[in-house]
């Protein structure tokens, strides 16, 4: 069964769609078979993959967050061997209010993901820049959460706001649903407010922040308008560097994780 992680932040302009784009390509490129679940609106990872919004006839995650479709059906491929991504369109940007009135409406993308566990071994899903309905769904879809954090001080605010929600859907909704990690992006190591920022976090989440931080990166910034993950776009950059470094210790903790299991396991 794939591991869903649930790539969210309520603040925009984090780099939370860059995180998910490229910690999704650079797991493929360690040969991890990836779908990448676009569930922003805004359509970013769509677009950012090289993949139209205008689908036309075609099934997106709208179609099957609603029940419109099989998900299944809605799966693409993309320029990345093993990554493959559920797209958005146009017609997200009025998916929260039409879940408003269906049932089980914080559990819809749940349900339409499940029958995507088995072919995967990883499902990202990216979340819109804010906590409503959408991104309640993919908390409750979720296994584990993974916050991208710039280095500021608003940041921390939100994600005090932020872990209460998580909290909230782990006790209600989707019981063993933790945060993952948090990761450092667009981190200006010249400038002081970055330190400052980056030792509060870890000094309160501790293990859960990632060795591994993202840099501010001009090549980061270019490759989606070339719709190419950084690893397409500028293999050599400080960004797709750091994502695949990412990606490793991403995976190495999963493997620390399950050996902790099995280790804490029935003798």
């Amino acid at each position: 069964m794939a591991l869903v992680l649930a790539i969210v932040n309520q603040k925009g302009g984090v780099g939370k769609t860059t995180t998910a784009v490229n910690l999704a390509a650079s797991l493929a490129a360690q040969e991890k078979t990836v779908l990448l679940v676009d569930l922003d609106p805004q359509g970013n990872a769509t677009s950012g993959l090289g993949i139209s919004r205008e689908q036309g006839d075609r099934p997106t995650v709208y179609h099957a967050l609603l029940g419109e479709a099989d998900a299944r059906s809605a799966v693409l491929p993309t320029d990345v061997p093993h990554l493959f991504i559920l797209p958005a369109s146009n017609d997200l940007v009025g998916a929260e209010l039409e879940l408003v009135a269906m049932d089980s409406r914080e559990s819809r993308l749940r349900t339409a993901l499940e029958p995507l566990r088995d072919g995967h071994d990883y499902l990202l899903i990216d979340c819109p820049p804010s906590l409503g309905l959408l991104t309640i769904n993919a908390l409750v879809a979720a296994d584990r959460v993974l916050v991208p954090l710039q280095c500021e001080y608003y940041a921390l605010e939100g994600l005090s706001d932020l872990q209460t929600t998580i909290d909230l859907v782990g006790r209600s909704l989707n019981p063993g649903l933790t945060i993952e990690g948090i990761v450092l992006c667009m981190v200006d190591n010249r400038q002081n407010l970055t330190e400052q920022v980056a030792n509060e976090v870890r000094g309160h989440f501790d293990a859960r922040v990632y060795q591994t931080t993202v840099p501010r990166n001009v090549r980061l910034s270019e490759a989606p308008s070339f719709g190419k993950p950084i690893i397409l776009y500028d293999i050599a950059s400080k960004g797709a560097k750091s994502y695949l470094e990412l990606a490793r210790e991403f995976l190495a903790r999963q493997t620390d994780t399950t050996s902790s299991q099995a280790a804490s396991g029935p003798r």
